[in-house]
């Protein structure tokens, strides 16, 4: 899967300041490709991230 420029700074902001193992963003986006939802959710559905961990998330988004 190729990773668009946002995906990739999004990437980089969950491991830089959120501190998500590479591993399970990687997991997470096999979940994307197969589920089909955006990546931020499918972390939050399998515990990746925590309710406040997805609200900075949505703020990086938005900004």
């Amino acid at each position: 899967m190729e990773l668009s420029q946002s995906h990739t700074q999004l990437i980089d902001f969950l491991q830089t300041e959120l501190a998500v193992s590479a591993s399970s963003i990687a997991m997470a986006l096999r979940r994307c490709e197969q589920d089909l939802g955006p990546l931020p959710i499918i972390l939050w559905q399998y515990g990746l991230v925590s309710l406040e961990q997805l609200d900075k998330i949505f703020e990086w988004l938005e900004g």
